[in-house]
Order: structure tokens, then sequence, then C-alpha cells
């Protein structure tokens, strides 16, 4: 017996948003439009300058748990934080979405909840600068074999190898997982984690179920252009998928190859982007979807997302999907 469709496990994070246009980004010497890991010191100094701030649960992982719960599917997320305001804040948002928040938040210590500041430009990019706080110390003893090893789907973020107790969580919750039958997939996250975990994400892209990534996370992974590191993934891995900022998206499992074209709308806010893709893909392979079908999903969850400012969804999201005759 299944107790969740899908568990993910990932970093616990508060996401803090503001508008900023690029002038206070290079008056901060905050890179554009990536994800940047910051001390305590400069993320406080970073969260006294937001102006007009709005808070909400997010990380990765689980920001694609928040749009799979919502789309119908049973949840729980393995997440580190703190006994503090921001910790209480983020086990409770989680459960009134619909997603078990599975270990109470941690009292004592010193590291607080886990924060990023999100500074969203005019253009829509987002640039992250991510405090870790207490996810830093997430580890394998916060990987329930009853939860874990209760998943039909197991989906897990790049980020944790970047902490040895995370590589450890992830590793555990993996094998628990396939072990009893469930699928395990990992997002790559971004371009410079793929460089740092290179030979270990190798390794998972032939062991995992998916993989989902976007197209310098690819060719980071292999070292080559993107065509032939597509060509070596679907050697490798049970289910490629490859996102193209505005462009087709390319799924290989075996011998099948899919391209889903995608619609290009003017994003107002593109925060989540790659989690909401995630989310309708999961959910696709979730309910037994063709791979063509999985795709169109992630793409229909990901442009709702994009459309306002948030990583998780505001609109009906199924209803999306029916109104293109996926569901």
């Amino acid at each position: 017996m299944k107790t969740y469709q899908v568990v993910g496990i990932g970093n616990a994070i508060v996401d803090v948003f503001s508008t900023a246009d690029d002038s206070f980004l290079d008056l901060m010497g905050i890179e554009k439009g990536i994800m940047q890991l910051v001390e305590r010191e400069r993320g406080e100094m970073l969260y006294a300058a937001m102006k007009d701030r709005r808070q909400a649960p997010g990380g990765s992982v689980a920001n694609t748990l928040a749009g799979i719960g919502a789309l119908g599917l049973s949840t729980a997320f393995i997440g580190r934080v703190h006994d503090d305001a921001l910790g209480r804040f983020y086990a409770q948002s989680m459960a009134a979405e619909g997603t078990d928040f599975v270990n109470p938040p941690v009292k004592g210590g010193d590291l607080p909840t886990s924060r990023s500041m999100i500074f969203v430009s005019p253009d829509g990019e987002r640039s992250m600068n991510t405090y870790l706080g207490i996810s830093s110390e997430l580890g394998p003893d916060d990987v329930s074999e009853s939860v874990a090893g209760r998943a039909e789907i197991l989906f897990l973020e790049g980020y944790l190898y970047d902490k040895p107790g995370g590589k450890q969580a992830f590793e555990r919750a993996a094998r628990l997982t396939r072990a009893a039958g469930g699928k395990a997939g990992i997002a790559l996250s971004d371009p410079f984690c793929v460089e740092r975990h290179r030979a270990d994400f190798r390794r998972l892209v032939k062991e995992l179920d998916f993989v989902i990534g976007n197209e310098h996370e690819w060719s980071s992974l292999y070292q080559t252009d993107l065509s032939a590191a597509l060509e070596r993934a679907a050697q490798d891995a049970g289910t490629v998928v490859c996102t193209r900022s505005g462009h087709d998206v390319v799924l290989v499992r075996g011998d099948e190859q899919v391209v889903v074209p995608v619609r290009r709308v003017v994003p107002v806010d593109a925060t989540g982007a790659g989690d909401q893709f995630a989310a309708g893909f999961i959910y696709g392979l979730a309910t037994g979807a063709s791979l063509d079908v999985a795709g169109r999903m992630g793409c229909v969850a990901a442009a709702e997302v994009i459309g306002h400012f948030g990583a998780r969804p505001e609109a009906d999201v199924m209803a999306l999907f029916r109104a293109e005759g996926l569901a």
C-alpha cells in the first residue's frame, strides 16, 4: 500500500519577494537571473533592503508539490525548519495547501529557518539569494521509511548535494522508494549545481527513473552541446526531460522522442516556471499519461505560473488541462 502518490525531499525555504530594477541589482552586487547562496549576514542585509516584501513557503521541490497537490494527488514533503516564526509559518502553510509536512519544526539550535530573497525584475527574471539556515542540516535521520518507502513517486532536488547530510538523505530516500517499487527522479537544479556535482549527477542519471533539466544544465552535465548531451542522456536515463526557455521541450524515453511546442507568453515573474513544469509533468507521469501529454501538462502549468507573481499556481490548472484536451 502506498501512502502518498508523490513525495518530495528538498530545502524548506521561505520565499520573500520584492520587485527590483537592474540598477538596484547592480548596486547590491546581485547577479541577475540565477540562484546564489549567501551567508547569514548578507542575507539579513538583503532582507532589510527589500521593499514591499511578500512571503510564501518555497523551495524548488516544495513548489512542485504544491502544484501537484492542487491537481488532486496526495503529497508529502520531507524538509527541515526551525521552531521559529518562519518555520511555523512554513509548516502550517504547507499543511493548509494539502501537502503533509512530515517532520515537525526543530526546537533548539542556532540556525534559523531558511529563506530566499527573490528580486523580480520588470522583465520577469528572478534573482534569488538564498540563506540555507537549518535546511543545511537536513540528513538521513529526517527520512522516514514510512514516508519515502510508501511513495509511488519520489522527487528530489540537486541542491541537496551541496551538503553531505543532504546527499545522504537524498540517497536514502531514493533507495527506500525504489526498493518498494516506486519511481524516483531528480531536477538538476542549475548549471552551477551541476558543475559542483557532475560525477554524482552522471551516476544518478543512470540510476534514477527520470531526470528533468534545462538546456544549460544538460550541456553542463556532459560538457558538450545540447544535441550531443541529450543523445548521451538518452543512453543513460530512463526518461529525459529538457526544457528550453521559450522554446520547444524535448522528452526522451528509450527510442521514443517527443517535442512539445510552448506557447510564448510575456512573463510577469519567471519564479517557479521550472518547478511548475515539473508539477505538470510528474502529474502526467503519476496518472499514466503518455510522454507527449505529460510534457504538454508541464508546459501549461509553467505558462500559468509565469503570468503572476509567486512560484505557485493561482488558477485552476486542471481546468486549463481540460481546455487543452489533456484531461
